[in-house]
């Protein structure tokens, strides 16, 4: 079914002021097909067909939701349905491996996805975390978003809410994924994600662990004797895999995190996608379905979108700050680099990235241990148009 252009051409007429500005689409990583996937939804441009065939009865469920927000002249949930459906381009391309089924197998082989979209309205979320079995996370978040009070679902629980929802399910499994994780264990399971436990998580497969009582008291004394502190074990290897984990990281970080703005510039709308890390513990979630920490969304301000160190960016929720920045009158680039300043300084080799926009439509970006680039599409860039961030560099406190 395909949205009328008459319609569309109809329900989007702007006054001069917003037609230079509004709508804009804007995501992580140079993802074009999402970006402009998002862009033909919220600005009622010619529908393409994508390069990969998604569930017919899912893509009948949002051809309606849309085809609803056209009718009813709702631009809020136009503004979601591009979102989903920018973020389900991803999915079903499997973007840079890291998004959507067949990619970051966990510890036992499976790939899990984790999914959010963020109504900046009305500050409704819907997320789902380690969903298993279903191809279309960011489909099944807006259901929780739209059909529940709830704001995440998890694991099997999550799967079974989508079957309920009429979401069709199968393995997430590929040939590739299942070599990546076959390769991996040939590699005595190097890296994960384990510490302080037995056997030696740095060289063996598990199950582990814990350490027992008793090395802990006898690394305590080699510790304090090495550093020259009364640091206790436990804190030294929190410490010791922090500082390790940064090349961890370099294996899975291109979440897609996306922000859309409707074409009167009053409603902004956030979502994300992504397969987590490779390797994970089973039942890992991060930062992607965590409203504030992998994208944030306020209709009387902005947006943000982040990707990177999920586990540690939860703990800082960068974009709830980048957003609150912008609040209090930063420019987007700098509301992003002081988010970015709290977690370096905790985190001195912490690897991530993230950009906001406010209303504005001005937009910035902020890098620290890679480089980033962020797609953007707006009615003046003719076109997906792709901003390199170099990475930033804060002075030690």
């Amino acid at each position: 079914m395909k949205l009328l252009s008459a319609i569309c051409a109809c329900f989007l007429l702007l006054s001069p002021a917003y037609a230079d500005i509004f709508p804009i689409v804007i995501n992580t990583w140079p993802f074009k097909d999402a970006t402009a996937k998002a862009w033909e939804v919220i600005s009622a441009a010619p529908r393409t067909p994508s390069r990969k065939p998604q569930d017919p009865l899912y893509m009948a469920n949002l051809e309606s939701f849309i085809q609803k927000a056209v009718n009813t002249r709702d631009n809020l949930s136009l503004a979601i349905a591009a979102v989903e459906a920018g973020c389900g381009v991803c999915e079903v391309e499997q973007c840079d491996g890291s998004v959507g089924y067949g990619g970051s197998p966990d510890e036992n082989g499976e790939t899990t996805l984790d999914a959010m979209i963020m109504d900046g309205t009305t500050y409704d979320v819907g997320a789902v975390g380690a969903i298993r079995d279903i191809k279309n996370a960011i489909g099944v978040a807006r259901h929780v978003l739209q059909y529940t009070t709830h704001t995440l679902l998890g694991g099997s629980q999550a799967t079974d809410f989508a079957i309920q929802m009429g979401f069709t399910k199968e393995s997430l499994s590929t040939n590739n994924s299942q070599q990546m994780y076959a390769n991996w264990k040939n590699n005595n399971c190097q890296p994960n994600y384990w510490r302080g436990v037995e056997p030696n998580s740095s060289t063996s497969c598990g199950p582990y662990t814990p350490i027992s009582q008793s090395e802990l008291t006898a690394m305590d004394g080699e510790l304090d004797n090495a550093a020259g502190e009364d640091e206790g074990s436990d804190s030294q290897l929190r410490m010791e895999s922090n500082q390790e984990r940064v090349d961890i990281k370099r294996l899975s970080h291109d979440t897609i995190a996306m922000v859309v703005i409707d074409p009167t510039g009053s409603h902004v709308v956030a979502g994300t996608s992504t397969n987590g890390l490779s390797h994970k513990v089973p039942g890992r979630i991060g930062d992607s379905p965590i409203a504030g920490a992998g994208s944030f969304a306020d209709s009387e301000v902005g947006g943000c979108g982040a990707t990177g160190d999920g586990d540690i960016m939860m703990r800082f929720l960068p974009c709830y700050q980048a957003v609150e920045n912008m609040r209090q009158g930063m420019s987007p680039t700098a509301a992003a680099e002081d988010a970015m300043a709290r977690i370096v300084r905790k985190y001195p080799v912490f690897q991530g990235a993230m950009f906001a926009i406010n209303k504005q439509g001005e937009h910035g970006g902020v890098a620290h241990g890679w480089t980033f680039t962020y797609a953007l599409r707006t009615p003046s860039t003719g076109g997906v148009q792709i901003i390199t961030v170099p990475p930033v560099t804060f002075p030690r406190s």
